[in-house]
């Protein structure tokens, strides 16, 4: 049985991709500092360690004594207008952080990392859809850390002979039957529709409406989360043939904002409120990825790939657990 450390696992896609894993086989170490996660959210039959990777001690200790074979690194300071407030925060979590858990790596001879990147990476993309070969010029220090990050993977291989697989994710959504999105505060768009219908909040807050788009709002790639851990468990069993790859994971259809709305009011049967307001600093006009290079390599696909089903899925799970991981 293959053992594996993840980090973030009390997170969102954290707490999926070790659901996926152990139902999988896998025997999993879950590592969170639980500033952003839930204690709720680890999966009961994962060993849980609560620690922070900023603390390069207690992370070399972990390392060192856990005899894990591989790494899945998904700890990250993520919400996007907070890193262009605060960089140093991201910075030091994302980049940092990321060091410690290479370091560590390295001395406790784990040579087998599947990191959590993000399409933040592109910044303004030239083509839409965007390949993993498009330009990487970041528009936000969210995306210029997880992008650090990126370049050491290739010289951490050379040095000390750690396989990697980086998946640059869209936009997460969706639920599986016991786990699903709560984050505090909340700034993902359905997750928030889900909070305004709930009345937790008078309304969704539609950030810039004079974007080069048909109807002048964002367009984002939406892909269901446990399609990224699907795509997970695949690079765990192919790493040991296949290093360095750095693999998009999206559906490769994009929706705007007005059509996430108005599909989640078909869904919840119901209007969403809206409330107009400035762009975020940071928030690229488009978002869709080329998923063609995971196809190929990884012979990956989304079994989820219908925004209406996607959305269904997640309200399911917030109807059950209307306070989140709170109740």
């Amino acid at each position: 049985m293959m053992r594996v450390l993840v980090t973030g696992a009390a997170g969102y896609i954290g707490s999926i991709v070790t659901e996926h894993l152990i139902g999988s086989g896998y025997e999993v170490l879950a590592v969170d500092n639980l500033s952003h996660g839930h204690r709720r959210a680890v999966h009961p039959e994962a060993h849980f360690f609560q620690g922070d990777l900023l603390e390069r001690d207690w992370v070399f200790s972990l390392l060192l004594r856990s005899e894990v074979d591989s790494v899945v690194h998904l700890a990250a300071e993520a919400l996007i207008d907070g890193s262009v407030r605060d960089p140093g925060r991201f910075f030091r979590a994302n980049v940092v952080a990321g060091l410690n858990l290479l370091d560590a790596m390295a001395a406790a001879r784990v040579a087998r990392l599947v990191f959590s990147s993000t399409a933040a990476v592109y910044g303004e993309p030239e083509v839409t859809p965007i390949p993993e070969t498009a330009p990487c010029r970041p528009v936000n220090p969210y995306g210029e850390s997880k992008l650090a990050f990126e370049r050491m993977l290739p010289w951490y291989e050379k040095a000390h002979g750690i396989r990697f697989i980086a998946f640059r994710y869209f936009n997460a959504c969706g639920a599986t039957e016991r786990f699903g999105e709560d984050h505090v505060p909340e700034t993902h768009l359905i997750p928030v529709i889900f909070e305004a219908a709930l009345g937790k909040r008078p309304a969704v807050e539609l950030f810039g409406d004079d974007y080069d788009t048909p109807d002048g709002t964002c367009i984002r790639d939406y892909i269901h989360v446990a399609d990224i851990a699907r795509a997970h468990e695949l690079a765990l069993r192919r790493l040991d043939q296949v290093s360095g790859g750095v693999y998009n994971l999206g559906n490769g259809r994009g929706y705007s904002t007005l059509e996430v709305l108005e599909t989640a009011g078909r869904v919840l049967g119901k209007q969403i409120p809206i409330i107009r307001a400035p762009r975020r600093p940071g928030d690229p006009a488009r978002l869709v990825a080329d998923p063609s290079k995971v196809r190929r390599e990884l012979g990956w696909e989304p079994l989820e790939d219908d925004l209406t089903e996607m959305i269904r899925s997640a309200w399911r799970w917030r109807r059950r657990h209307p306070q989140g991981y709170a109740q």
